[in-house]
């Protein structure tokens, strides 16, 4: 019988595929219809077609220096801003009003903000503590949290097992058991560690760990068990290896961690030794829990010189990762989509490799020193990326698909949707709202700008 309307059916008979694989391709995303929710991400991509610049939110101090973080709450009511000098900064972003600021939420610079849900959310600050607050009580804070020995630049959460985890410029991710919170703080273990960690981020299923580093290295925890502390050579090393080369993952170069307005550190070696990599037991296919994987993710133009990882972000369904690379030499910039991935190698004498570079496009190289943190749209489909004193909407194809749906067989550009410039100076951070049709961006200067459509 044939198949919905606009749908090619499933095979005829004869057809190298059956029935149950037809559906099988519908359910993973490759196939006319998917699940009923596609339909309304079609509409919300439609409207970021018609998005402009709206109203720049009322700061309410003029001494918040350059806006490093921006964070909606789940439900979209509050938008926190992370501020260079010390303070958090809270707005309605429907009605872009003022609601409060915490003028000495930490003691030096303000870098990262999760929410834990709509009204618990975490603080992180190069003054090397994590700070709880609660929406409903903001004159002062849950509890402070103390472990790292340096700038804190990270904060995760796993909702099923209610972890907090955080990772800084100490080398150390830890993990804060919010079940047994006091106003003395949370109970807490190192978990992982290594040398030039700039960004941590967890899979939305919480079954992987990826960790960027300032030397061009990525790693991976697979099957993540975050309640077993890792000690350097105590887990499985997959064999590891550049994403589309042989390259050994000793012989490229490296440049150390860079803050945002830091200076670069040298340093000559990788985060792992080659000693440890010789010794582990670098089993290939199968992944036993936290078993590790490190990559040399390519990046155009940088295949003979090394690159810093500067911000890493995860998509929303967990399809992919996206990277913003700058060279060592600081004269590129680029933004880097990988796909997941899963199951052993092609051929049993290569390498595991989990990543593959799908798109890229190359950034304005402005604002040299500062990181870039861009995002995904909550449905997955777009891009948004600082780009000079603006940022740009990008889509891995013209219509904006979904990425499963225009996986390219070699490496493609992103497509550019959008350019949205409301800005005086370089834009270091932007984020999409989880509920509206809203797109946030904060510069070097200071100003936070709201886009939403206009008809």
């Amino acid at each position: 019988a044939p198949g919905p309307a606009g749908d090619a059916g499933p095979p005829r008979h004869g057809a190298p595929a059956g029935l149950f694989a037809w559906l099988r391709g519908r359910c993973l995303g490759r196939g006319a219809a998917v699940d009923p929710a596609r339909d309304t991400f079609g509409a919300m991509t439609g409207l970021y077609g018609a998005i402009q610049p709206a109203d720049s939110v009322s700061l309410s101090t003029r001494t918040h220096g350059a806006v490093f973080n921006l964070e909606y709450s789940p439900d979209g009511s509050v938008l926190t801003v992370a501020c260079e000098q010390t303070e958090v900064l809270l707005f309605d972003p429907i009605s872009s009003k003022h609601i409060k600021t915490l003028s000495e939420a930490h003691e030096d610079c303000v870098n990262n903000i999760r929410f834990l849900d709509n009204r618990l959310f975490a603080t992180c600050s190069d003054d090397t503590t994590i700070a709880l607050w609660d929406l409903r009580k903001l004159n002062t804070k849950v509890c402070t949290l103390h472990g790292h020995t340096s700038w804190v630049k990270n904060i995760e959460y796993d909702t099923n097992t209610r972890l907090l985890v955080t990772s800084g410029f100490d080398g150390n991710v830890i993990i804060w058991d919010t079940n047994r919170c006091t106003e003395d703080g949370c109970p807490h273990k190192k978990f992982f560690h290594t040398r030039f960690l700039m960004r941590m981020r967890l899979t939305p299923d919480c079954s992987k760990m990826l960790i960027s580093t300032s030397s061009g290295y990525l790693l991976i925890l697979h099957d993540l068990d975050l309640n077993k502390s890792l000690e350097v050579g105590s887990y499985p090393i997959l064999r590891a290896r550049r994403t589309t080369s042989s390259s050994d993952i000793t012989s490229s170069g490296s440049s150390g961690p860079r803050a945002v307005g830091s200076p670069c550190h040298q340093n000559d070696s990788g985060p792992l030794s080659e000693k440890h990599l010789s010794r582990s037991s670098q089993r290939e296919g199968g992944s036993p829990r936290n078993s590790l994987e490190v990559l040399t993710p390519e990046v155009p133009g940088e295949r003979d010189r090394g690159n810093c990882i500067t911000s890493l972000q995860l998509h929303p369904k967990g399809w992919a990762t996206l990277l913003r690379c700058s060279s060592n030499t600081d004269d590129q910039e680029w933004t880097c989509v990988y796909e997941f991935q899963e199951g052993a190698p092609v051929r049993p004498v290569s390498p595991r490799c989990s990543l593959r570079l799908t798109h890229c496009i190359e950034e304005a190289n402005v604002g040299r020193g500062y990181i870039k943190e861009l995002c995904f749209s909550p449905d997955g489909r777009m891009i948004s990326s600082p780009h000079g004193f603006g940022i740009r909407l990008l889509g891995f194809d013209a219509q904006c698909r979904e990425l499963v749906d225009c996986l390219p067989r070699e490496a493609s550009p992103l497509r550019e949707i959008r350019s949205l410039y409301s800005h005086n100076d370089v834009v270091l951070t932007t984020k999409f709202s989880p509920t509206h049709c809203q797109i946030a961006s904060g510069c070097l200067s200071g100003r936070v700008s709201l886009y939403q459509p206009k008809f």
